[in-house]
């Protein structure tokens, strides 16, 4: 699809109302942050100004975060990324949602491997909860200043996290009621 007739920091057609009058247009990214426009923005920043471009965000109108989850990049090590964003093994991904200026940004943070920490977003969006603890249990990635960071789908004493790609896929056992035992 072409990128003629949408403006290129929304996914509005070009010259569409922007919301109510006196709206707040999305920030201005700092220089740090990498920005790619279409039908959405994608905003790339680096781990130490995600929490500060979100809140930017939240200020500038954007009243949902629609999503958050994080992912494992171990096997595609080399995918496109826009220049100046250094791969790492993880992701964490933040779809917020202007439902006033009908518009959407997807702010995606590279988490080292060997670090995997990014700050929480409870503070701005309190439904970040269950889904910053879903990206701890699968993945592994701790949220600093999280009210509750534990497992919610998987048991407390699950050793490992099961979305991570070199987490040994086992076979578990199922117990059905009233079976006769191994078939």
């Amino acid at each position: 699809m072409s990128g003629a007739g949408v403006d290129p920091g929304g996914s509005r057609p070009a010259g569409a109302a922007g919301g109510p009058a006196g709206a707040a247009v999305a920030p201005e990214p700092p220089p740090d942050v990498v920005r790619r426009a279409g039908p959405g923005d994608v905003a790339f920043t680096p781990r130490d100004r995600y929490h500060d471009l979100v809140a930017a965000y939240r200020a500038s109108g954007f009243e949902m975060l629609s999503d958050l989850c994080g992912v494992d990049y171990l096997t595609h090590p080399g995918r496109s990324l826009p220049e100046g964003v250094e791969p790492e093994r993880f992701e964490v991904v933040a779809n917020l949602l202007s439902v006033s200026q009908r518009r959407r940004v997807r702010v995606r943070v590279q988490v080292p491997a060997s670090d995997p920490v990014v700050d929480t977003l409870f503070d701005l969006y309190p439904g970040a909860e269950a889904m910053e603890r879903e990206a701890f249990d699968m993945l592994g990635i701790r949220f600093v200043g999280h009210p509750d960071l534990t497992r919610i789908l998987m048991p407390e004493d699950w050793e490992g996290h099961p979305l991570r790609k070199d987490f040994g896929a086992g076979r578990v056992p199922v117990q059905f009621k009233e079976a006769p035992g191994p078939r």
